[in-house]
């Protein structure tokens, strides 16, 4: 009798459908290939930006000198020149031309190509891509220069993390020049007034000498841009090497 009761007593049990169960393994191959592809889009940056890196240097060494400067050299300015600094030569569409230092961003090292094309912001010898039309590195009006915020090494993930008064330095064949952060903007993709000679500022003509960075904001979209300005502070003579500062933020001192 109690056998038989707790037979009745029992649910039949819901047998799967073909279809249920088609549905459970497209949701979890789903969330599988989600999760594969965020990994592989991190793990990619990680090693692309890696081999930027490693570009950066070497090519740092072809511009010249590169050894730190002088022990009295280094206070931030003490080697810093205000004059007119050497012409910079224009370089040919593609071509590399300098190389980037960021230490804010954790020892970040970029070579900076000539134009703006897929083929210099996706390669793994640049990375930095110079508005063709704007200034060269020194030069009076304004040394725009655009980079990718992910993918590709993502060379301006963390451009949002510049402070005020951080040091940005660019070295080429005849120069290091040096900029300080100045601040930040988010503007929309038609906003190309930020890369005039003086930037918003389309109508006035060149006074200053500037920098400007320019990526995609928010992160893996392009449905804006963030930009980060900053304004020259000096040169210094390529034969003096790297300057002092610059070294012992990179550990090279």
């Amino acid at each position: 009798m109690a056998r038989q009761q707790r037979a009745e007593g029992r649910r039949p049990r819901r047998r799967a459908s073909a279809a249920s169960v088609l549905g459970e393994l497209l949701v979890t191959a789903g969330v599988l290939a989600l999760g594969y592809a965020g990994w592989q889009l991190w793990l990619s940056d990680a090693v692309l930006g890696g081999q930027q890196q490693e570009a950066a240097r070497s090519f740092a060494s072809q511009l010249g000198p590169i050894q730190p400067g002088p022990p009295d050299a280094s206070a931030p300015d003490a080697a810093l020149r205000t004059d007119e600094p050497p012409a910079e030569p224009a370089a040919a569409d593609r071509e590399s031309f300098a190389v980037m230092y960021i230490p804010r961003l954790g020892g970040f090292e970029r070579v900076i190509g000539e134009g703006t094309s897929r083929a210099v912001l996706d390669s793994l010898e640049q990375g930095l891509a110079h508005y063709s039309d704007s200034a060269q590195p020194g030069e009076l009006g304004n040394f725009a220069v655009a980079g990718h915020r992910n993918g590709q090494g993502g060379p301006f993930t963390h451009l949002d993390e510049l402070r005020v008064g951080d040091r940005i330095y660019v070295q080429t064949a005849g120069a290091w020049h040096v900029y300080e952060f100045r601040n930040h903007e988010y503007v929309p993709p038609t906003a190309v007034e930020v890369v005039a000679p003086v930037p918003q500022q389309p109508e006035t003509p060149a006074d200053g000498r500037y920098l400007t960075l320019t990526t995609c904001n928010p992160e893996w979209s392009a449905e804006g841009r963030l930009i980060a300005y900053a304004t020259w502070l000096g040169w210094q003579e390529a034969e003096a090497g790297m300057p002092a500062e610059l070294a012992a933020s990179l550990g090279r001192a």
